[in-house]
């Protein structure tokens, strides 16, 4: 996970030397404390020579061109009152801090075990292919393993094998699914579900809804129409965290013609550059709730900054 960002900040933190270009910097700062007569100068590097790799490496990891020049602005500002030279250990401390402000204001303060409504209804939106009804299974799960009641609603009536999918995601988390036929009216089926959840006292409704490209109008119409009906209060769009600056312009798009709440960003377990979390966090503007992080239907947990720095500044 996230390979590709991990191995290149590593190499910042290394020694550059022709005897020993591999060496881990951790290793070389206890060698250098130990002959710091002989190598003192290892210690250090060129601000303005680390600030130019560090946007390159942003940017090669999918961040976009912007926020890889805003983050790298971010970190001269941090670091004005250093000398010329910094040691290794400060600019890996300044970058870290630098992207935990970038990440903390993507946290989610919502706490969606803890609401008071009932149903609590969460719509999902997204183009096909991000994983959007394997993510309500994963919700659906982690609902139901906090003693949550559950019914999903079969909101993507357009898609021949769409029902038949999400019926067997409700299977496998033992949760309802309510359902009408291929092609009938999806806002009719997100109403009844609600309706059930209402006259059943069942805490969430999931409503799941047709993967549609966010430049085509017709569906996007629908969309409205789907949201209208079911009035949710929640509103998540999925996006796939291996398509970089795409998936910024996908919600930049859904943000304009419908409006959402907050992000899932999905198969970061096979995300090797990265980038997409750090994009997402300081371009969308609003929280990324939750991140899936492998295939299974447990493998889903809400966004945390230090997991995500942890794992890209591990060594």
């Amino acid at each position: 996970m996230f390979d590709s960002l991990k191995k290149k900040l590593a190499g910042l933190f290394k020694k550059e030397s022709k005897d020993d270009e591999n060496l881990n910097i951790n290793d070389k700062v206890n060698e250098n404390i130990s002959n710091k007569s002989e190598n003192q100068e290892s210690l250090f590097i060129k601000r303005d020579e680390f600030d130019e790799r560090v946007q390159e490496i942003l940017i090669e990891s999918d961040v976009s061109f912007e926020s890889a020049e805003r983050i790298v602005e971010m970190l001269k500002n941090r670091e004005k009152k250093l000398s010329r030279k910094i040691s290794y250990d400060d600019i890996k401390s300044n970058l870290r801090s630098v992207l935990y402000d970038v990440l903390s204001q993507a946290k989610s303060d919502l706490d969606l075990l803890n609401v008071d409504k009932k149903p609590y209804v969460i719509l999902f939106i997204g183009i096909n292919g991000t994983g959007k009804t394997t993510t309500i299974g994963k919700i659906a799960s982690y609902l139901k393993n906090n003693n949550k009641k559950v019914v999903i609603a079969a909101g993507d009536t357009f898609r021949a094998g769409a029902i038949e999918q999400i019926s067997i995601i409700g299977e496998k988390t033992g949760t309802e699914v309510i359902k009408h036929d291929f092609g009938s009216d999806p806002a009719s089926v997100a109403y009844d579900a609600i309706e059930h959840a209402r006259a059943r006292r069942i805490d969430y409704v999931l409503i799941d809804s047709a993967g549609r490209m966010q430049t085509n109008k017709n569906l996007l119409s629908e969309m409205k129409k789907i949201k209208r009906v079911a009035r949710p209060d929640l509103t998540l769009l999925v996006l796939d965290g291996m398509i970089g600056n795409d998936a910024i312009e996908q919600a930049k798009t859904f943000m304009n013609e419908i409006n959402f709440d907050g992000v899932v960003l999905t198969k970061l377990d096979t995300d090797a550059r990265g980038g997409a979390v750090i994009s997402v966090a300081m371009e969308i503007k609003k929280p990324i709730m939750f991140v899936g992080v492998g295939q299974g239907l447990n493998d889903i947990m809400r966004f945390d900054p230090d997991w995500y720095l942890d794992k890209i500044f591990s060594s």
